[in-house]
C-alpha cells in the first residue's frame, strides 16, 4: 500500500477503490501501512478508501494540535471534493475524528473508532526520559499489542527514531497535551451519527472501560470486542475486525 502514495501539494495519501468514501486517520506512532488489510479488504469491496498522512511532525509548533489535525483533515476533503464521509480512526485518529465531528456534523456519515483517545488520555511523556534506551522503546512498543511479536523491528526502529528525534517529541508531547485539552465527554452525547466501536479485550493503552464509556455516551453506537487483542485491532486481529464493520455497514446500510 505505501508504495503506492500520492504526494500532490500538502497533501500525501493512498486511495483506492469506489463508492461510500471511507476515510482512515491514524494514531500518533502509527503508520499508514497499519490499516493495510483493512484498506486492501474496503477498496475491493465496493468502498472509497482514502487514507491521508497526518502532519504531525510538519505543523508548525504552536499549531501541532487536534483542532488544527481536524482542519487538515476537512482542506483533505475539500481537496477531494468529498462532501461526506465515513471516519475509522484508532488512538489519536479517533480522537480527531471525534473532534471533526463535533466541528462538521454534516460532513460525517459515520464513525468507526478502535482504541480511541477522546476520553482517556494515558500518559505519553514517560518514555521520553530513556529515549535512548533501545530496548525499554523496545518494550514499550510491543506492549501495545496483546502479541508482541506484532510489535516488529521495523516498527521499533520507527518509534526509536521519533522519541529520539527532539522536534518530534516536543511535537508528540503538544499533540498529547492538547489530547488532554479537547476532551470529549461533553460533546459525544450530541453525536448523533452510527458509530461502531470495535476495541480489543485486552487493550492498555485505552482499556475496555473506555470503550463502555464511549458506548453509553454515543446516541447511536454498537460495541463489539474482540479477545486476544490489544490496541490495534485492525493489525492484531484484522480479519476479525474487518469482518465485523463490514456485517456492521451492511446492517447499517452504509
Amino acid at each position: 500500500m505505501t508504495e503506492t502514495l500520492k504526494t500532490e501539494g500538502k497533501f500525501t495519501y493512498a486511495e483506492s477503490g469506489k463508492g461510500p468514501a471511507i476515510i482512515v486517520l491514524h494514531g500518533l506512532m502509527g503508520a499508514l501501512s497499519n490499516f493495510g488489510k483493512t484498506f486492501t479488504h474496503f477498496s475491493e469491496n465496493g468502498y472509497h478508501v482514502l487514507i491521508p498522512e497526518l502532519p504531525l511532525y510538519s505543523l508548525p509548533l504552536l499549531k501541532t494540535n487536534v483542532k488544527n489535525l481536524a482542519s487538515f483533515l476537512k482542506e483533505f476533503m475539500e481537496y477531494k471534493e468529498l462532501n461526506k464521509a465515513i471516519l475509522l480512526g484508532n488512538s489519536l485518529g479517533g480522537h480527531i475524528g471525534l473532534y471533526f465531528t463535533k466541528h462538521y456534523p454534516e460532513k460525517v456519515n459515520a464513525l468507526v473508532l478502535t482504541g480511541s483517545s477522546g476520553l482517556y488520555e494515558k500518559a505519553m511523556g514517560d518514555s521520553f526520559p530513556k529515549r535512548g534506551n533501545y530496548e525499554y522503546i523496545e518494550q514499550k512498543t510491543k506492549d501495545v499489542f496483546y502479541d508482541p511479536e506484532i510489535g516488529t523491528k521495523e516498527m521499533v526502529d520507527d518509534v526509536f527514531k521519533i522519541v529520539n528525534d527532539r522536534s518530534a517529541v516536543i511535537r508528540t508531547l503538544s499533540i498529547a497535551k492538547s489530547a488532554i485539552r479537547h476532551n470529549m465527554a461533553n460533546d459525544i452525547p450530541e453525536m448523533t451519527q452510527p458509530t461502531c466501536l470495535i476495541w480489543g479485550k485486552q487493550d492498555n493503552v485505552t482499556p475496555p472501560e473506555v470503550a463502555e464509556d464511549f458506548h453509553k455516551l454515543l446516541p447511536d453506537s454498537d460495541l463489539f470486542w474482540i479477545d486476544k487483542c490489544g490496541h490495534a485491532a485492525m493489525m492484531e486481529r484484522p480479519e476479525e475486525f474487518n469482518t465485523i464493520l463490514h456485517k456492521w455497514f451492511t446492517d447499517r446500510k452504509l
